[in-house]
């Protein structure tokens, strides 16, 4: 068996920046283990698997079937993974996924926009303790959306210095820890990274998924819809947002940098 397969590197305008996600084309559904070992042999934060038939194990009409697996578990929703997806079949697609349909559009120069559910985040008191595992963090507000911690900290710098305990972070009962504080650069109006160790993705580069949190927190802290986050791993990643409702709209770029054929 052959399979085409793609790695494209997301929510960046060149290549060896942004998040590296594998894109996975299935003329047919493919049974989950081996989905998981392919994601576990590419290694990259999330891998996508789509498969290119829209008839099949689709609940809406036309969407083609979309998963994700990390190096070792499926996730329910993924961000970069779906842009690098879209970018690889045209950048107008349809996608029928675990968090529903999912609507992946152009924009122009490049951008590419995706109609994602929003997930605004509440206060929330955290076991064990977030903040244990953020040395050098000082906390304005410990929160929690659908899949992740949300921790406000003071100030862009503690954001971009934090070694955080990632042994601790993977203790706690969510996906994983984003830290976010305001922008403090032109044109950013926050900052966030992102901490996966229980997935297998000690610090995601940049997460697609985590801006439909971030998105809902400061568009209602700054009292605008439109906003733009940048994600400062060592990769480092730009995520427009544009917040309608209960839904947010994530525009990203993307470049290929590989393609070829899985043997097995």
């Amino acid at each position: 068996m052959t399979v085409e397969v793609h790695v494209v590197d997301a929510f960046t305008d060149r290549s060896f920046a942004g998040n590296p996600a594998g894109v996975v084309l299935l003329s047919e559904p493919a049974d989950p283990a081996w989905m998981q070992s392919v994601a576990a042999e590419l290694k990259h934060a999330e891998t996508a698997f789509v498969v290119m038939n829209s008839t099949v194990e689709g609940p809406v009409d036309g969407a083609l079937p979309l998963r994700w697996f990390t190096p070792t578990a499926e996730v329910d929703l993924c961000g970069h993974a779906t842009l690098a997806a879209a970018h690889v079949l045209g950048g107008v697609r349809r996608f029928a996924t675990a968090s529903g349909e999912l609507v992946c559009t152009p924009v122009g120069d490049g951008w590419i926009e995706m109609d994602f559910p929003a997930d605004p985040p509440t206060p929330a008191t955290v076991e064990p303790d977030p903040l244990t595992a953020l040395p050098g963090v000082t906390a304005r507000a410990v929160l929690r959306g659908r899949f992740d911690v949300l921790v406000e900290a003071s100030s862009a710098a503690e954001v971009r210095a934090l070694r955080p305990d990632l042994d601790l972070i993977e203790k706690i009962d969510a996906r994983g820890v984003v830290v976010t504080a305001p922008g403090d650069v032109p044109g950013v109006d926050c900052v966030s990274r992102c901490f996966y160790p229980a997935y297998g993705v000690p610090e995601d580069p940049v997460t697609g998924s985590a801006h439909c949190t971030l998105a809902a927190w400061w568009s209602a802290r700054l009292g605008r819809a439109t906003l733009v986050g940048e994600q400062a791993s060592p990769r480092g990643g730009t995520v427009r947002m544009t917040v309608e409702g209960d839904r947010v709209r994530l525009a990203g770029r993307a470049v290929s940098v590989l393609r070829g054929e899985l043997l097995v």
